[in-house]
């Protein structure tokens, strides 16, 4: 039997298409990694091509893995090589090659995460930078930004590099200079160096060229500007490249991802796949349905010879509660006619939103796992901000004083404490009572120290009268915990501190008639954080939709589907249209990981994070209404408040900076509200869109409406 008769004809036409430019756009679904193995396995065992002429790219390790396993069941002998990689990887074996025309030995040194924060801190030290993780997470993003500039490797990396006295001082040159003394490269320098030496070298250029004959890449919607340039250099001769992606599925724009290079690539033939092998009809016309209303795509309907299968349903309820308590339900029921744990997959936009789903899942005696993420009860900043509670509760909790004495960080260093335990076990009493008790001894009368001991005390009066939920936000406010994530801008843990406050709200309104207790309420709460749980075996998978990309599940719940929580509100405010389009194929993607059935979830009532009131998604009026069975009433003035809050965010009403006069010229001074004083550093092609590099290192694209001069007020 010939092994292509295991193909569809379009899958079979992708397949056979081996010379030239072919581009496959290949829905969700459709058996994209089948039409690349296959391929692989056309070139070599029907035309003869040898591996070593062939290259496979991929993005993921995960995915290169897998490639590599099917590839080897199909080829003769196993016969395949090590060019079925990574981006990177290829980079890696490339500089192994070559990397000596630039000085460096090929044992060079890889650097990982960790590396690169251990040197960012050790320049960020010599700076005299102020250290937390958000200063050096945009220290590092600032050396990114820094070296997507043309020209650092001649400037710094090379033997004959000439330093001035003015490039020393920069914070490039501070984690250059540490890196060669290393001979290491970060990621982006495995990508820039290749590209350079690509650039600089003809017969490196040559030899590489004749050497790869045909080029494959795996979600080429992906791809960023260094990426594609990468592979049209490589494929410039024999010009057999084959790129196989959905625009549709492009969910990384916001980290460099061109989505926009795979739609205007240059080919001499296109194949589209979209016969898809996942999903049911019902669920396929709602996909369509949405992600029909982008415009920066390549058009395609998907369907399938499936059954109809089940209706897909739209679950509107009055309040929060009551949206995760008919989740709570249909999960019962399925599992009552059969289904598996892992048969079902509960989606959201953002990780605060699996509170309410984690407390109820445990309260059923539900296994659940976070897929990719962490159980929001053990997320750092809730346990900080339940620790402090606790020693108010009880100051001889002296896990919690450990936890949070330097939490923030006060400079109470490990001298200070490993003698306050000392005396703590010398006096027969716990570290709060010793640090009250010896306060005014000389090794412990610190400024931060009379200070903590005043923080608690003031708990601990408030805690006699106040409700839990004033009491924490009190807490939090004097402790310093929601400062300090203010000023590293880490809205992610902000919003899990408004959620763990929600959750506060609402067991005082449903505890009401017996007025609980902090101690009461700590109690309570411990069932959560302490619940057992399996970390493997059967569980329903909770999980960002971003890490449900190239997945599938029987049963899938898309939750907290509100205007400004998905879509959501800081990207479409940033992005503006790109970033609804985002959105709107982070939606597609989300619905496309149903197999059977599909459950679409969301409330009315008021939401902590975008502090506004909840109204419908756009996304599910997109939805025509014959393709959804709507259970609950949805009242007509809260699709007219949808419609109302669509127009205010797309026209950025809310909070805008000043707009007046004419447009910022690169490198002109700003300030931005939240971020601060920075600098134009590019300028978007529709000329309202800028690039602003802020005093700390960060980058962000914004529009001019949230900007404004230093001279000039807000």
């Amino acid at each position: 039997m010939n092994f292509l008769d295991d193909l569809n004809t379009r899958q079979r036409e992708a397949v056979t298409s081996t010379e030239g430019r072919v581009r496959v756009i290949a829905g969700a679904g459709t058996g994209k990694t089948k039409a690349l193995t296959y391929r692989y396995a056309y070139l070599v065992n029907v035309l003869g091509i040898d591996p070593a002429n062939i290259l496979c790219l991929t993005f993921t390790n995960k995915a290169a893995s897998e490639m590599r396993q099917r590839i080897a069941m199909m080829v003769h002998s196993g016969d395949y090589n090590d060019f079925v990689c990574t981006l990177h990887g290829f980079c890696v074996k490339f500089l192994r090659k070559e990397i000596y025309r630039l000085g460096f030995p090929k044992s060079f040194t890889i650097l990982d995460e960790e590396d690169s924060k251990a040197l960012a801190k050790e320049c960020m030290d010599e700076l005299g930078i102020k250290r937390t993780e958000k200063t050096v997470k945009n220290f590092l993003e600032g050396i990114g930004a820094d070296k997507a500039l043309n020209g650092y490797i001649e400037a710094y990396m090379l033997p004959d590099s000439v330093i001035t006295d003015q490039m020393k001082r920069s914070n490039l040159a501070c984690f250059i200079s540490r890196q060669m003394k290393n001979y290491a490269l970060d990621f982006d320098d495995l990508m820039n160096f290749t590209l350079f030496i690509l650039d600089r070298f003809a017969d490196a250029r040559e030899k590489w060229q004749n050497e790869l004959n045909y080029i494959m890449v795996d979600e080429a919607q992906d791809c960023n500007t260094d990426d594609w340039n990468l592979i049209e250099k490589l494929g410039a001769k024999h010009r057999n490249i084959f790129v196989v992606g959905d625009p549709d599925q492009c969910i990384y724009e916001w980290r460099g991802a061109r989505p926009a290079k795979f739609v205007d690539f240059a080919s001499d033939k296109d194949v589209i796949l979209d016969e898809n092998y996942r999903s049911t009809p019902k669920i396929l016309d709602v996909a369509n349905c949405v992600i029909a209303n982008n415009k920066n795509r390549i058009p395609k309907d998907l369907f399938t010879r499936k059954a109809e299968g089940r209706a897909v349903i739209h679950f509107h309820g009055k309040t929060s509660e009551e949206e995760t308590a008919w989740i709570i339900k249909q999960l019962r029921i399925l599992i009552d006619a059969g289904a598996s744990l892992s048969d079902f997959a509960i989606l959201y936009r953002s990780t605060y939103q699996s509170r309410a789903l984690e407390q109820a899942l445990l309260n059923e005696h539900l296994e659940y796992v976070i897929w990719g993420g962490i159980r929001f009860f053990e997320r750092k900043e809730i346990k900080d901000t339940l620790s402090y509670m606790r020693l108010v509760a009880n100051q001889d909790d002296d896990i919690s004083f450990i936890r949070i004495i330097n939490t923030p960080s006060r400079k109470l260093g490990r001298t200070f404490l490993d003698r306050l335990k000392e005396t703590a076990a010398a006096d027969d009493t716990s570290l709060f009572r010793a640090l009250k008790a010896h306060i005014g001894d000389k090794e412990f009368d610190k400024p931060q120290a009379r200070e903590f001991i005043s923080l608690i005390e003031d708990g601990m009066l408030h805690a006699r009268t106040a409700a839990i939920s004033d009491l924490m936000n009190r807490m939090l406010d004097r402790s310093g915990i929601k400062k300090a994530l203010r000023e590293d801008q880490d809205e992610d843990r902000l919003e899990n501190i408004d959620e763990l406050l929600r959750s506060v709200r609402f067991y005082e309104e449903a505890h009401a008639e017996e007025e609980p207790t902090l101690v009461e309420y700590l109690q309570d709460i411990a069932l959560y954080t302490n619940a057992d749980y399996r970390k493997d075996g059967s569980a329903i998978r909770l999980m960002t939709i971003h890490q449900a990309k190239g997945l599938e599940f029987p049963f899938v719940f898309i939750t907290g589907l509100s205007e400004g929580i998905f879509p959501n509100m800081r990207t479409i405010r940033e992005y503006k249209k790109n970033g609804e389009e985002e959105e709107r194929r982070l939606m597609y993607v989300a619905i496309t990981r149903a197999q059977k059935a599909l459950f679409l979830t969301e409330s009315e009532g008021y939401n902590v994070s975008t502090k506004m009131s909840k109204y419908p998604s756009r996304f599910l009026a997109e939805i025509k209404k014959n393709m959804v069975v709507v259970e609950g009433v949805i009242p007509d003035e809260l699709w007219r408040g949808t419609k109302n809050l669509i127009h205010v965010l797309d026209e950025e009403s809310f909070t805008p900076g000043y707009t007046g006069g004419s447009a910022f010229a690169e490198g002109e001074a700003v300030v931005h509200d939240i971020f601060g004083e920075g600098t134009i550093i590019s300028i978007g092609a529709d000329g309202s869109t800028f690039e602003v590099r802020f005093r700390d290192g960060s980058t962000r694209h914004l529009r001019a409406a949230f900007l404004h001069r230093p001279d000039l007020p807000a």
